[in-house]
Formats: C-alpha cells, sequence, structure tokens
C-alpha cells in the first residue's frame, strides 16, 4: 500500500469535458500543485453519496483557503457515471472526477478492495490523501468503507 513520502504512480484517469471524455494523467493533476484525493468505493453509494462527497464539497473553499489548488474524487466508475455524479451532487465546480474504470490507479496505489459478495466487484478502499507535487504528505485510510471519519473533509482540514 501507498504510504507517506511515496509518489503517486504514473497513471491516467478519464474526465468528463464538454467535447467529451478526455483522458488526464498523475502529471497533469498534481505537478506542482497541492492536491487533495480521495477515493471512494462507488458513485452514488450510501456513504460516498449523502456523506463523503458532500463534505468536500461543501468544504473546498476551507481546504483551498489553506493552500490546496484543488481537490479530486476518484472511483472505480466509468466516466459516464463519474460524470452523472458530479452533476448530481452539484460539485463539478469544487472537485475533479476522475474515473479510474479499470482500477489501474487503485491497484497501483494497493487500495483496491473485493466487494465482489457485495455485488460490486473490484472497488477502491475508502481514502482521502494530501499530494504535493505528486508526493503523498498524509494519508488516511478508513478501516471499513461504510465510514468516512478519518477520509472526511474534516479529518482533512484538521490536519492542515
Amino acid at each position: 500500500m501507498i504510504k507517506v513520502g511515496d509518489h503517486l504512480p504514473k497513471a491516467t484517469f478519464t474526465i468528463s469535458t464538454a467535447d467529451g471524455p478526455k483522458a488526464i494523467t498523475t502529471d497533469e493533476i498534481f505537478a506542482g500543485k497541492t492536491v487533495i484525493i480521495f477515493g471512494v468505493p462507488g458513485a452514488f453509494t450510501p456513504t460516498c453519496h449523502r456523506n463523503h462527497l458532500p463534505g468536500f464539497r461543501d468544504k473546498a473553499a476551507e481546504l483551498k483557503a489553506r493552500g490546496v489548488d484543488s481537490i479530486a474524487v476518484v472511483s472505480v466508475n466509468d466516466v459516464f457515471v463519474m460524470n452523472a455524479w458530479a452533476e448530481a451532487t452539484n460539485a463539478k465546480d469544487a472537485i475533479t472526477f476522475l474515473a479510474d474504470g479499470s482500477a489501474k490507479f487503485t491497484n497501483e496505489i494497493g487500495l483496491s478492495i473485493d466487494l465482489t459478495e457485495r455485488g460490486l466487484g473490484i472497488r477502491s478502499q475508502r481514502y482521502s490523501m494530501l499530494v504535493e507535487d505528486g508526493v503523498v504528505r498524509k494519508l488516511n485510510v478508513e478501516e471499513t468503507v461504510g465510514t468516512a471519519e478519518l477520509s472526511g473533509a474534516e479529518a482533512m482540514l484538521a490536519a492542515l
């Protein structure tokens, strides 16, 4: 599993744009920037939709006032689901929605979880990271996917 002090692996996500899906790399997201990235088991899943994402959306201005350049959410979902989630949560202006549809990034950082028995397949553990210029400075991983305490916006604000 990735740890504080590690560089994020080179990876490519998909984001939704006005012109359709577009590839975006970790270099484009993190190089020279301070970024909070949080991972969720799935778009629209109860804890992710009602608790985890809304906290980062609602606290975005406070986080940015403390030196964060951007906030991104990553999930093992396709770009179309991630775009629908961005629209449904009114969070497009506050958060970048990164689709990791094949779980390549999630597997590379060692934060995948097999939720096949729940009908979800391979997904992401719930976490948040503070990343400076591609290097992990803070990492908060939840022990269970149904909670968003350690990895929530409030915890990240307290750590800044």
